[in-house]
């Protein structure tokens, strides 16, 4: 009966009877089968076949949602014969706005101390990511914004400074520019960090030089002058000669980081656990640190690797 639910579950993940089959490795009609064995004990139909592809009826989401819970309790008995050691694989979304190195080396330190843990990693944005997660795609999550409804742990802040080249921060200083008709260098909708911006300055469609994904494009764009961009206030030391922070409080731009994690981990949730309090640690330490705000005489470092 594991393996029936367990296909239901993979349903619901992946939306086709061809995908589950690859996913479980079997043939499409022994995935079918194992469904229908699971609607004759139920008695009643868990897919609407009517319709292309198939969707959950009102008794296949409520055997979707008890099915997760089976499969959790079910992966908690198993982990007492090995010691409560979390195993399998670990389905976890990551913010663009902080695909950073630092972020993104304390996720694998953390992984790699779980012997038994495959890290299955997706980045994107904090909204997608939250669906991905509503739908059951994603074991946890590390966003940026409010908690979408069912909850979710803040486990610290990204505070943003503004950042500009040097020369274009003369003219911000002079009074060429006001935050409504500022230029930025941003990234593309549906950016986290850029719809705070927008929210804040109280206009819908901000003036925008440079559109790129790419975080190191944003900050040659900036660099040549182009417009205004966001950094997180963690990464200002490493900006390099010729850009600096813009004196911007009035815009408060600080986002919550928050992590979803399914309740249905079973031994896997301690992943989640070790991940929120190693990154609570640094969003804390970087939320209450001193400013940092390079000017003109800054030595040169590295650049950083994300810009928001």
């Amino acid at each position: 009966m594991i393996d029936e639910i367990r296909t239901l579950v993979a349903f619901a993940e992946e939306g086709s009877i061809q995908r589950v089959a690859d996913r479980v490795r079997l043939t499409q009609p022994a995935v079918s089968r194992q469904v229908q064995r699971l609607e004759a004990l139920l008695g009643g139909a868990l897919l609407d076949r009517r319709q292309k592809p198939p969707q959950f009826t009102a008794l296949g989401a409520r055997a979707v949602e008890k099915g997760r819970e089976i499969l959790a309790a079910f992966e908690e008995m198993k982990a007492l014969a090995h010691g409560a050691e979390p195993q399998g694989v670990f389905r976890l979304g990551l913010a663009n706005g902080l695909s950073d190195d630092g972020v993104s080396s304390i996720v694998a330190e953390v992984v790699d101390g779980f012997g038994g843990i495959s890290l299955h990693l997706k980045t994107g944005w904090s909204g997608e990511l939250a669906e991905l997660y509503r739908q059951g795609q994603l074991d946890a999550a590390i966003v940026l914004g409010e908690a979408p409804p069912g909850g979710g742990a803040v486990i610290g802040h990204e505070e943003l400074a503004v950042i500009a080249a040097s020369q274009f921060a003369d003219r911000w200083r002079a009074g060429d520019f006001t935050l409504a008709d500022m230029p930025w260098v941003l990234s593309p909708e549906p950016c986290d960090a850029r719809r705070l911006l927008a929210s804040r300055v109280g206009r819908r469609h901000l003036p925008v030089t440079g559109e790129l994904d790419d975080p190191r494009l944003q900050l040659a764009w900036v660099r040549r002058g182009a417009g205004a961009s966001l950094l997180p206030r963690r990464l200002l030391h490493a900006v390099g000669e010729g850009i600096e922070e813009i004196e911007a409080a009035s815009l408060a731009l600080t986002l919550p980081v928050v992590l979803l994690a399914s309740p249905h981990l079973g031994a896997r949730g301690v992943v989640a656990d070790t991940l929120a309090a190693r990154l609570a640690d640094v969003f804390d330490r970087a939320f209450e640190a001193p400013d940092s705000r390079p000017g003109r005489n800054s030595p040169k470092r590295s650049r950083p690797k994300t810009v928001l």
